[in-house]
C-alpha cells in the first residue's frame, strides 16, 4: 500500500525549489538528500531529492533534474508516496499508523456492525476516523480513547462507544 507522505504545492523561488506540505510525523527521516518518492500521478516521477531544509515553518525540497521555476512549477500537486512496508510500525501500543487501520471493520460495545475504516484524518486537535457505512454514507469519529476503546489490528476491528446521535448525523 502507498502511503501519502507530502504534497508538492507550489514552487519556492527561480532555481526549481518546491514547497512541500508535509504528511509525515518523521519529516527530517522521510526527507533527505537520497531519498527516492513513488508519485501520484505516477507518470511524474519518480522523484530522488537532492537537499531538502525547512524554511519558514515550511519543507522546501530541490528534486534532482528540476533546476527552473518552469520545471518545479510541472510538479505542482504531485503527491509523494512510500510504500507501507518500508515504514516502521510504532513501538507504543497505542500509536498506530494510518495504513494498520484503514480496513479494519468498525463495531460498536454491543458487537453490531458499523463500517470499515476508509482513511484517518489529522488535525491538531484530534485524529478522526472515517468509516464506510453500508448504505448510510459515512461517519466521522474521534479517535479517542472514549470513543475508541479497543483497536484489535491482529484481529481486524476496532470497537467504538460513540456517544448516542453521533452516528446519525
Amino acid at each position: 500500500m502507498l502511503l501519502v507522505v507530502g504534497r508538492l504545492t507550489r514552487p519556492h523561488g527561480v532555481r526549481g525549489d518546491l514547497i512541500c506540505e508535509v504528511r509525515t510525523d518523521e519529516p527530517e527521516k522521510r526527507f533527505t538528500s537520497g531519498s527516492v518518492f513513488v508519485t501520484d500521478p505516477e507518470a511524474a516521477g519518480p522523484l530522488t531529492v537532492a537537499a531538502a531544509r525547512w524554511y519558514q515553518g515550511k519543507m522546501l525540497l530541490t528534486i534532482d533534474g528540476v533546476s527552473d521555476r518552469n520545471g518545479a512549477e510541472d510538479l505542482r500537486g504531485v503527491l509523494l508516496c512510500v510504500d507501507s512496508a518500508d515504514v516502521d510500525t510504532p513501538t507504543d501500543p497505542d500509536e498506530f499508523a494510518d495504513h494498520q487501520l484503514v480496513g479494519l471493520s468498525v463495531v460498536d460495545v454491543e458487537g453490531e456492525t458499523i463500517g470499515v475504516v476508509a482513511r484517518v484524518d489529522h488535525s491538531p486537535a484530534h485524529d478522526m476516523l472515517i468509516v464506510d457505512r453500508p448504505g448510510a454514507g459515512q461517519a466521522l469519529i474521534p479517535f479517542i480513547r472514549q470513543m475508541v476503546p479497543t483497536v484489535d489490528v491482529d484481529g481486524g476491528r476496532i470497537v467504538v462507544d460513540p456517544p448516542q446521535g453521533l452516528l446519525d448525523l
